[in-house]
């Protein structure tokens, strides 16, 4: 494999992100590069050409790139280097290089819409924390005990180390003593987020109680709750609780619910990890009864060979500096050759996937059709592989959201009729049917699967409690509640 090619297969699997930073390193190391402006003209004639010999350009395949007409049939004796293909053959055999990972997006109603969507602040609790303690007013050693006591808080808001052993792990000559870092860790507390720096879930729930105004309807109550019967509450014992609580049970109703609005994991607040960004790389949008395909023009920058630098290039010149400005201009020729064949074969793929996932984008994820990779490569005229790289990282700006194209490929269930049912849609009529029950008396997966059945879609019990999980929806036991 020649290393332009490894170059064209290695910037198909970029993700939109990635690839606008090897641009920019491509742009950077290599002068006959350069950005084309919006609305700028350029003079397409050849810059080699010394002769008044005129021949037509060749058009280019993406209007996001293009080149000046410098190439190697313009010169004597092949001295620039092999030929660029017309098509690169990307779609072969490689190693992996980036791990797969898959998300969505909520939609965004608006018609303009921003194309960097930020998911996470990125800043830590620690930071956070800190930050209020600098801002404290604190002797030396009271600031020494707050930063380890800070260093002992967990990502979720809790203190990981008991005080005991936060307290043996100071210098015996400072002399500090146990109730000195309760004391600290009491002013800790009061920092945000509400609840941080609590031992236990009850501690965490009562921290926040005492932040809330006191005339809280339900206040008292809710506080002896988490206080005294944290542990029935956990496990949805309401009979216990209304008879040690000495309470009615829409009274214990409320009380719930002023709990339930607390944060268990306060830290979550904050805490968070790197930056995500998401780039769509081609846009989905319905015109008439047609739904239309585009790439994202914003997301990469429009390329070509500079018409000036490459005018300085001499046929005959073998000297060090014209062979080194001949080397750069036959690399920038193929640098956008391969990002033309990366948006061509992007293009494939998006396109049949909309053509076969036409369903999901009229009417949801109970629309989605079992949809597998080698659909799409006998459809595109490619390898599998090829495929499930094109859809790694890459994403699909529709009406009803950001998504990756891995998104849309699930396997199937077989239906009463003979059809199929997508993985995809049966968790959405899972979702639904959740959202719709009894919530004094929530469906088992047993009669989850018995509803089902009943839409002619065959699910196992089992398969249904895997489907659940996946949706982050608790089992039946813990998702009763008081009406």
């Amino acid at each position: 494999m020649t290393p332009q090619l490894q170059q064209a297969i290695r910037l198909l699997q970029l993700s939109t992100l990635d690839l606008q930073q090897e641009i920019q390193e491509a742009l950077e190391s290599n002068p006959m590069l350069e950005r084309q402006e919006d609305g700028e003209d350029f003079d397409n004639s050849d810059p080699m050409a010394d002769n008044a010999e005129n021949k037509p350009a060749a058009e280019a395949q993406d209007n996001s790139f293009q080149e000046s007409t410098v190439s190697a049939d313009n010169l004597e004796d092949g001295e620039w280097g092999e030929r660029i293909p017309n098509e690169l053959p990307v779609d072969t055999a490689w190693e992996d290089i980036y791990q797969t990972s898959a998300s969505s997006l909520p939609s965004n109603d608006d018609d303009e819409w921003d194309f960097t969507t930020r998911t996470s602040a990125g800043e830590s609790l620690q930071s956070h924390l800190l930050w209020q303690l600098n801002l404290a007013p604190m002797s030396d050693t009271d600031r020494l005990i707050a930063v380890t006591l800070i260093d002992s808080i967990n990502g979720q808001g809790y203190l990981e180390d008991t005080l005991e052993e936060i307290c043996a792990g100071f210098d015996p000559e400072l002399d500090i003593e146990l109730d000195e870092v309760e004391a600290v860790l009491h002013r800790i507390q009061q920092f945000e987020p509400a609840g941080v720096g609590a031992r236990n879930l009850g501690e965490c729930l009562l921290l926040q109680l005492r932040q809330l105004p006191a005339n809280t309807p339900w206040m008292t109550e809710a506080k002896r709750l988490v206080t005294d019967f944290i542990d029935l509450l956990g496990s949805r014992d309401y009979s216990q609780l209304m008879r040690r609580m000495k309470i009615k049970e829409d009274e214990l109703r409320q009380v719930i619910e002023l709990v339930q609005s607390l944060n268990p994991r306060p830290g979550s607040q904050i805490e968070s990890s790197e930056p995500e960004y998401v780039v769509p790389d081609v846009i989905v949008r319905k015109d008439s009864d047609r739904w239309l395909v585009e790439l994202n023009q914003e997301a990469i920058p429009r390329l070509r060979v500079n018409p000036q630098y490459a005018g300085f290039v001499r046929r005959a010149d073998t000297s060090a500096d014209n062979t080194f400005m001949r080397n750069q201009l036959q690399e920038a020729r193929w640098f956008i050759k391969s990002l033309q064949s990366r948006n061509e074969t992007l293009m494939k793929v998006a396109t049949q996937i909309v053509e076969h996932q036409r369903g999901f984008l009229d009417h949801g994820d109970e629309a989605m059709k079992p949809l597998v990779l080698h659909d799409i490569a006998e459809a595109v005229g490619m390898h599998e592989s090829t495929i499930s790289r094109v859809t790694t990282q890459k994403y699909m700006h529709t009406p009803r959201g950001i998504y990756e194209l891995k998104y849309f490929f699930s396997s199937h269930v077989s239906t009463s009729e003979g059809g199929e049912c997508s993985s995809t849609a049966i968790r959405a009529i899972i979702k639904k049917l959740v959202a719709a029950e009894n919530q004094k008396k929530p469906l088992s997966d047993s009669k989850i699967a018995g509803l089902l059945e009943a839409q002619g879609i065959q699910v196992a019990r089992r398969t249904v409690a895997k489907y659940r999980e996946s949706l982050g929806i608790a089992p039946s036991s813990e998702r009763k509640r008081l009406m």
